[in-house]
């Protein structure tokens, strides 16, 4: 799930034109497909009017109405009221896995997606139609994260110091003072430029990731497509067209994405009419694969463009949010720094700054990988959109038209499946790697049925592999570079339906002053 706006930045007039559409139709879509619905258990009201009432208590209360559901439930599913449909939460690892096999043409994830972030209005049908680029990631992208990681890990070292002062010259530098004095950071702003830069130094390269003005575009989009689709997702479907064209800025985005991109698009192009397939420097970043893979239509500047921004909003908004409470976490945990970097250190000595190095470092992965089943980003996951009735194993027929998620918030806060859940214990799972024939397992971009930031199975998240190794390199970074703590007390997160938000707090960064100096 995605999370929204600020409630209080939606206007008042927008909430009365969804209440009026949608309750003029409410009780026929709710009556063409809750008969069916009948042998579920709801969590807040089922009856026509009252259950749109649940859906708005949902935007406000979601995390209370999902841990209702687990808490009378578990092992079972029961069912939530959206503004025009029901979600029916999965609560079992048994039900997750009869969703996770069940073939796409009944239970789609694409479709799923489509509706979340209502991709036909803000980013485009083609992506999902004809997800190319998805195939790259999985691909081209993963094969080549470790001869890639040189300039991923230059790109964080730069955009971490033009940002956070590491020499008293940064985005939030003190006016004057010592570098050894603490510089209060607003984080989550902070880290948003900083995966930014990161991220686009694999998909664009040099110089253009630098720039401030492509930067503020693909910040400024991702946060367009999770207001947007937020909005679209408030008005029923016969409305969807009229409230995608009132809320969508996708034309201007691409319009400004292709003023950036047709430079290096057609020099590149040039370059292969004169040279071949292949020249000296020819780049081997994301924007290339995507030209050479390209067909038809999809090799015009504005659909490249689009699959760019796309794969910008997956990578800045997961990524972001997911360092954020990484690093309220460290700042919050300072007993734990002495040992990431002892660590640290004994990796690169060997195998200097690579992704071998981030590989070897347990219990750094550990560490962001039990912030990932603390925090995250969603309380839910695996959402799949119903396209043909689907029967469990338990007997329960789920309608055409429904969406199915899994419940990994409560699962992920479950002492069935992790002991003390409810304790941030940062070498958790690097503790269970010491057990024999457990090495492999439990790494930050593993999937388990109990285990699922990332969702499972064929449909789990294909970036993971690269997310994994930048957010790796970033705190690898901050250990080695800062000393860290809070400016008060521990921020916790926000909750806008399934969404988790992180708070917006400032974290005080200085100069690391001694090895284990907090």
């Amino acid at each position: 799930m995605i999370d929204i706006p600020e409630l209080g930045d939606i206007p008042g007039s927008t909430y009365a034109v969804i209440g009026i559409s949608a309750l003029a139709l409410l009780a026929y879509r709710r009556r063409a497909n809750s008969g069916s619905l009948n042998q579920i258990p709801t969590v807040g009201y089922s009856w026509p009017i009252l259950s749109y009432w649940s859906a708005i208590r949902f935007l406000f209360d979601g995390k209370a109405m999902l841990e209702e559901g687990y808490s009378k439930y578990k092992g079972g599913l029961f069912k939530i009221p959206m503004t025009d449909n029901w979600t029916i939460v999965l609560t079992s690892p048994q039900l997750i896995d009869e969703a996770r096999q069940a073939p796409d043409e009944q239970l789609s994830f694409m479709a799923a997606a489509d509706l979340s972030i209502q991709n036909e209005y803000t980013i485009g049908e083609s992506n999902m139609s004809n997800p190319y680029h998805i195939n790259i990631i999985k691909s081209q992208l993963r094969r080549n994260l470790g001869d890639m990681f040189g300039d991923l890990r230059d790109e964080i070292a730069h955009s971490f110091e033009d940002t956070i002062p590491t020499n008293g010259h940064g985005a939030y530098s003190i006016a004057e003072g010592s570098v050894s004095e603490w510089v209060k950071v607003p984080v989550y702003e902070a880290i948003l430029d900083i995966v930014c830069r990161s991220s686009n130094r694999t998909f664009v390269g040099l110089p253009l990731c630098r720039d401030p003005d492509y930067m503020e575009l693909n910040i400024n989009f991702t946060m367009d497509v999770v207001k947007a689709g937020f909005m679209i997702n408030r008005f029923p479907n016969f409305l969807k067209p009229i409230a995608g064209r009132m809320f969508s800025k996708l034309p201007s985005h691409l319009e400004r994405a292709g003023k950036h991109l047709r430079p290096l698009i057609e020099e590149r192009r040039k370059m292969v009419e004169e040279l071949g397939d292949d020249w000296t420097d020819k780049p081997s970043d994301f924007l290339m694969w995507l030209m050479e893979a390209a067909q038809g239509e999809e090799r015009t500047v504005p659909n490249l463009a689009r699959r760019i921004l796309s794969t910008n909003f997956a990578a800045i908004h997961t990524s972001s949010i997911s360092f954020t409470h990484a690093l309220y976490r460290l700042a919050d945990n300072p007993q734990c720094v002495p040992e990431m970097r002892e660590e640290i250190d004994a990796v690169v000595a060997t195998d200097g700054w690579t992704k071998i190095a981030m590989g070897k470092m347990n219990k750094l992965d550990s560490f962001l990988r039990e912030c990932q089943r603390m925090d995250g980003i969603g309380l839910l996951v695996m959402g799949r959109y119903v396209f043909k009735p689907f029967t469990f194993s338990n007997g329960i027929t789920i309608p055409k038209g429904s969406v199915i998620e899994c419940a990994s918030g409560a699962i992920h806060y479950d002492d069935e499946y992790h002991a003390d859940a409810g304790v941030f214990d940062p070498f958790r799972w690097s503790k269970m790697r010491e057990n024999e024939g457990e090495k492999t397992k439990h790494q930050m971009v593993s999937t388990e049925f109990e285990y699922l930031p990332f969702g499972h199975g064929r449909h789990a998240c294909p970036g993971r592999f690269f997310a994994a190794n930048e957010l790796k390199a970033m705190l690898a970074h901050v250990l080695m570079e800062y000393d860290v703590k809070l400016e008060g007390a521990f921020p916790k997160s926000m909750n806008v339906g399934s969404s988790v938000i992180p708070a917006k707090a400032n974290v005080l960064f200085r100069k690391r002053q001694s090895p284990n100096c907090q």
